[in-house]
């Protein structure tokens, strides 16, 4: 298994997306083109540089033969999910339980995600079995890319480890971990690495809150890069929203520009989602303005405002936002109902 690249695209054509066997129960319902192939893989590469993780080519061992696609799809509105597509030859031979347990693997003990979903047709009774095998419990039912659904949920403690599936996902030893708090002063001062103000924020002369979780990247026993965030009521043009508060994104200087931070902020976001967030909001510099953008995050142009020691003050700083549950971005205001974070 192997992260889907644009150079897969005639394999995917042939083995999947020119066989109606396959594509109907997917989300065009039917056999599809060359071209059709070409935007798929496009869409499959940048979905991992865009989280990290993505769609898996699954290939024989021992022949190279392309068996079909397998991986993890972050969905803005839904969550993780976990899809696979078979070419028809090499269905029956338990390479969607396989290649899909070598993708909960990923998930839940490199990745530390808090649930992976299935969405998957009511007719497609193979399928289902599948996952049922894998360990999904059924969780109602869901419009997945204009289809009805039914919804299925893995749970970490619910899965069992892969055996037998080689599976390069380019992470390079990375392993993401959640602890409840604000995490580590030791790990925050190796990731600082020296750095005196690595967040250009010193001369605000701002208090901050505590974060109640932290996500923390290690590689090679030693910690690369951390998260945090927090959870609570904020007020969106007056309305109470629950929101997450993300936080503290540091990539220590080492290795930064390795994609290691999409990833931790991929992740983090699904742990607000799994803990009741309906949004997801950050504070930061405008130069970090473009790399929110790519990973799916929105700026605001209305005022925010946060508590301080005195009394409210409004934000010097940009704020972006991740819609988790398809609400309006506010017009008026945002009060983070407390101190920043």
């Amino acid at each position: 298994m192997e992260p889907i690249r644009r150079g897969d695209s005639d394999d995917l054509f042939e083995a999947v997306v020119s066989q109606d066997s396959v594509m109907r129960w997917l989300a065009t319902g039917r056999a599809d083109s060359r071209s059709a192939a070409r935007a798929m893989c496009d869409d499959h590469v940048a979905h991992w540089t865009r989280h990290g993780y993505g769609d898996f080519a699954v290939r024989d061992a021992a022949t190279h033969t392309f068996l079909g696609r397998v991986g993890l799809r972050n969905r803005a509105q839904h969550g993780v999910d976990l899809g696979f597509a078979v070419q028809p030859r090499a269905q029956g031979r338990g390479i969607a339980g396989e290649a899909g347990r070598a993708c909960l693997d990923l998930a839940f003990r490199c990745l530390s995600l808090p649930a992976v979903f299935a969405f998957v047709l009511p007719d497609n009774t193979a399928s289902i079995a599948v996952l049922r095998r894998l360990g999904a419990q059924a969780d109602g039912t869901v419009q997945s890319s204009g289809l009805h659904c039914l919804r299925f949920r893995f749970d970490p403690a619910g899965t069992a480890a892969a055996e037998h599936v080689v599976v390069d996902d380019g992470g390079a030893d990375l392993q993401l971990i959640h602890v409840l708090g604000p995490g580590s002063p030791g790990v925050a001062a190796a990731l600082r690495d020296g750095l005196p103000d690595p967040f250009g924020v010193n001369g605000l002369a701002l208090v901050w809150d505590d974060k109640q979780h932290t996500l923390t990247a290690v590689s090679e026993g030693r910690p690369v890069a951390s998260a945090g965030w927090l959870l609570r009521d904020m007020a969106f043009d007056g309305s109470p929203r629950r929101t997450a508060g993300l936080g503290g994104v540091l990539v220590h200087p080492a290795h930064r520009g390795q994609g290691i931070a999409r990833t931790v902020i991929s992740v983090a976001v699904e742990h607000a989602r799994a803990a009741g967030a309906e949004t997801m909001i950050l504070l930061c510099h405008p130069d970090l303005v473009p790399l929110y953008t790519q990973l799916g995050w929105s700026r605001l142009s209305v005022p925010v405002t946060f508590q301080q020691p005195d009394g409210a003050r409004a934000s010097p700083l940009t704020t972006m936002l991740y819609d988790l549950a398809g609400l309006p971005h506010p017009t008026i205001s945002v009060d983070l109902q407390g101190l920043p974070f």
